[in-house]
């Protein structure tokens, strides 16, 4: 893989850009494209952003490390964001490496800077070495919920809750259709945490009773308003769960039952907290997103859910040289109703881009589709390993 060094302006500074572009951008809902019933997200795991230019790139070829920094990373961002012209960009933890951060708002403002030039929405979770640096993990979560252009939210306004950047996002149908008033795809954020708290529990964090609950209640919610009048809905809208941590069952799978490649293992805590249970109670799940496990970017099905990982992204972050850093985007498309109008959500599909001379695109799948009748096709989940 050729790495080219970027001579594209970071923005370094936000200092004066004002927080009201931030409110702006949150008082206008999310819509599906009007054109294309189409809603498309890019998700970027593991940035491990440091100091920028500064900053050496780990797991590349020896004759690449010369010219190799964050800028990477950078020019990497501003490729895949410029080739999939995304609605929206989520960041999944581990935005900043905070060992390596002098100053992490600087690193943050570096991190982001691609997605806010080029003015795209976007939202950001923690991993577990955001906080790593000067700053807490709440101080780093309220730093990016000021920045422009982001959807990011601190946490639920009325609720007590564990962690930091637990929240949703409601995208509606199309300007003009019937359901431009209601969520047609639901977002739910989570702070997986960063380690344990516990003394006799070793290892990472986990999502909390608290968030848990709050996500049943937001879910249970939605689906409420999605079913009810004016232009009721037989089924639930589908939901997409965003966080850091993979969960304990993503040890479910081996090389018979995923698409993409597991290259090393699940680095889940080492309790269950049962979040898994709670979405398949749920009912309108249908993918988790996470990182974290950098070499792994497979999506597997278990109970109706596909559990992806996206692939690691940044280049201070450890990788396999000749293995090209990633990102997953997914597409979710509508239907068309009987008088030709967009209807519902009618499938999600998902693709990896790569960083390399070509972008190229590889193991496209459908992660989800409705029957005719507005179910959800049934076909046999994999057995799990």
């Amino acid at each position: 893989m050729e790495i080219k060094f970027s001579n594209r302006t970071l923005f370094p500074c936000f200092c004066l850009l004002i927080i009201a572009t931030t409110m702006a951008m949150r008082g206008e809902a999310l819509k599906f494209n009007k054109k294309t019933g189409e809603f498309k997200i890019v998700q970027v795991a593991d940035m491990h952003y440091a100091d920028g230019r500064s900053t050496g790139c780990l797991d590349v070829f020896p004759n690449q490390e010369a010219t190799c920094s964050d800028l990477n990373t950078t020019d990497f961002l501003f490729r895949v964001f410029r080739a999939e012209n995304p609605d929206l960009v989520v960041f999944t933890g581990d935005n900043i490496f905070g060992f390596d951060a002098t100053d992490p708002v600087k690193s943050m403002n570096m991190a982001f800077a691609p997605a806010v030039a080029l003015k795209l929405p976007w939202a950001a979770i923690l991993g577990n070495h955001d906080q790593e640096s000067s700053l807490s993990r709440e101080g780093v979560m309220r730093h990016i919920v000021t920045m422009p252009h982001t959807l990011s939210r601190l946490n639920p306004d009325v609720s007590e809750i564990d962690g930091y950047g637990n929240y949703n996002i409601e995208i509606s149908g199309p300007e003009g259709s019937a359901l431009v008033n209601k969520s047609v795809l639901n977002l739910y954020f989570l702070d997986s945490g960063d380690y344990s708290t516990v003394p006799s529990i070793t290892g990472y964090g986990w999502i909390k009773p608290s968030q848990q609950v709050w996500f049943q209640k937001t879910s249970s919610q939605l689906q409420k308003m999605y079913k009810s009048a004016p232009h009721a809905q037989k089924e639930s809208a589908p939901g997409l769960v965003y966080f850091h941590i993979p969960l304990p069952e993503y040890s479910s799978f081996d090389s018979s039952n995923f698409t993409g490649v597991r290259q090393e293992g699940i680095s889940s805590a080492s309790i269950n907290s049962g979040f898994f249970a709670t979405m398949v109670e749920a009912g309108d799940v249908k993918a988790v997103f996470t990182g974290h496990d950098h070499l792994n970017d497979f999506c597997g099905k278990l109970t109706g859910i596909e559990l992806c990982y996206a692939g690691g992204f940044g280049y201070h972050a450890y990788g396999k040289a000749g293995w090209s850093r990633r990102t997953r985007v997914v597409s979710a498309l509508l239907e068309k109703t009987t008088d030709g109008q967009w209807g519902g959500v009618k499938s999600i599909k998902t693709w990896k881009r790569l960083d390399d001379q070509y972008l190229t695109t590889i193991d496209s799948q459908v992660l989800w589709s409705k029957g005719p009748t507005g179910r959800r096709k049934k076909s046999p989940s994999p057995t799990p390993a």
